[in-house]
């Protein structure tokens, strides 16, 4: 059975920042994932961000909505990485806004 998960991640950035950096980190995601990840889908449709990101033979499905002052994250967990849901849950929270947010211009 799938799991979802709903976090979000505040920010003071405005939309149209929050949404550019997110788009220059999503390429990130893939050292984050235990294992790596094989590859990642992402299109974007206005401010939302539809991904699937594939890895130990599993397609997670995420949608990212990217607001004035928060991002919102919908992350559906299929079957076994469901029993990972409260750990990977609590690693957005303390870890998200860091990766999807970052800037790194010079």
């Amino acid at each position: 059975m799938s799991q979802p998960i709903e976090v979000d991640l505040p920010h003071n950035l405005g939309k149209d920042e929050a949404r550019r950096r997110i788009a220059n980190n999503i390429h990130k995601l893939r050292d984050h994932i235990p294992g790596g990840a094989s590859h990642i889908d992402a299109n974007w449709s206005g401010e939302r961000l539809d991904l699937t990101v594939h890895a130990m033979g599993q397609a997670v499905e995420a949608q990212i909505d990217v607001e004035e002052t928060k991002v919102h994250c919908h992350i559906q967990l299929p079957g076994m990485l469901a029993l990972f849901a409260a750990p990977i849950e609590q690693m957005m929270k303390l870890k998200g806004g860091d990766l999807l947010l970052e800037d790194k211009r010079d």
